[in-house]
């Protein structure tokens, strides 16, 4: 509608001073024509607006003119306030400011909507973190923040057994750096503080931005010309260089991190494993192990509908990746493959024999 066209045509001016007729023709999807046409109608109602001629020129708004209308929406209004609780914003300093932007945002809300959204704040709660996990040290992040902001290089001590490379990745040469690499089916982390330390290793890299996924913070940033993903839990030490980030054209932190965050999820499907599965803990487990699990829930053979247990397919990195199942107890039996019956078994064996 032309209201709200000519609305957000205020607004981009308020925010950016000036713009030319082709910029505000691309944002608001019209022609410039028509663009000059809605100028005429804002300055008719007071507006002041005038045009400037020339190469540098375009629609300019009065220096100091503001408006409070905000253009809000009922949903508009609501969708402002579904924020996260703390997390990222006191992870990056920003708690209080949060929270004063929130005041200030809500006294710019149409005074019909403020009810809405009040409620809003009240009755819907987004938590980002993960279920039953120890959060995240964010040690080096304030570092990191400067980096990223100032568009300098950063000089990492970063605590890893080794780059892995992520087969089947959708970009050659893809590495993460921010996960545990696996060797011989197992996976290595380092054990204490001390040995943690000792395995860091320097490296100058280039950052493209930060990214907060399930309540950890990674560093997306290229190595050597090469995206990586670090883990920032994991930054022994972290010190803003001198030089200006070294950039790849064209380049934005969104494609690096939908290319790396592919990576991960699309590595290869791994070892197929069968579970029998008691039905009354099938939602526990399914909740427990969904990053696991290779297919449909399937009854067990020869019990039918309604059967004590259920089959489950899963899939995992190696055979000792499947040892986790082993705190079901009795309520889970691994049916094939034989490897890894065989390698459950001894470790429940070592078990008993501990606990004997």
């Amino acid at each position: 509608m032309k209201s709200g066209r000519l609305l957000e045509m205020l607004l981009l001016l308020q925010a950016r001073g000036q713009l030319t007729a082709a910029e505000l023709a691309e944002r608001l999807e019209v022609s410039p024509r028509t663009v000059y046409r809605d100028a005429e109608a804002l300055s008719s109602a007071g507006v002041p607006l005038y045009a400037e001629r020339g190469r540098a020129g375009g629609i300019r708004l009065l220096p100091g003119y503001r408006t409070d209308v905000t253009g809000l929406t009922r949903d508009e209004a609501r969708a402002l306030f579904v924020l996260t609780t703390g997390g990222p914003q006191e992870d990056l300093g920003l708690g209080s400011a949060a929270r004063s932007a929130i005041l200030k945002v809500m006294r710019a809300v149409p005074e019909p909507f403020r009810p809405a959204a009040t409620a809003t704040s009240q009755r819907i709660l987004v938590d980002p973190a993960g279920w039953m996990r120890v959060p995240d040290a964010v040690g080096q992040l304030g570092v990191l923040q400067a980096a990223v902001f100032t568009d300098r290089r950063v000089r990492l001590r970063y605590r890893s057994s080794g780059p892995r490379v992520l087969e089947g990745a959708a970009s050659p040469g893809l590495r993460s750096e921010g996960r545990a690499t696996r060797e011989g089916d197992a996976i290595r982390r380092p054990e204490a503080s001390g040995e943690a330390e000792r395995s860091a290793g320097e490296r100058v890299v280039d950052p493209y931005g930060l990214v907060c996924k399930a309540g950890a913070w990674y560093l997306v940033a290229d190595s050597d010309g090469e995206p990586r993903l670090f883990r920032v839990s994991r930054v022994a030490s972290a010190a803003v260089d001198s030089e200006p980030v070294r950039r790849r054209d064209g380049v934005e932190l969104a494609q690096v991190w939908e290319s790396l965050r592919r990576q991960v999820e699309d590595r290869p499907a791994g070892l197929p494993v069968v579970a029998r599965v008691r039905r009354e803990r099938l939602d526990l487990f399914c909740r427990i192990c969904a990053g696991n699990l290779a297919g449909p829930v399937e009854e067990a053979g020869g019990e039918g509908a309604g059967g004590e247990w259920v089959v489950v397919p899963l899939r995992f990195p190696g055979v000792p990746a499947a040892r986790p199942l082993l705190s079901f107890g009795a309520d889970v039996e691994v049916v094939s493959p034989e490897e890894v019956r065989a390698d459950l078994a001894c470790v429940a064996a070592e078990v008993v024999a501990a606990y004997r």
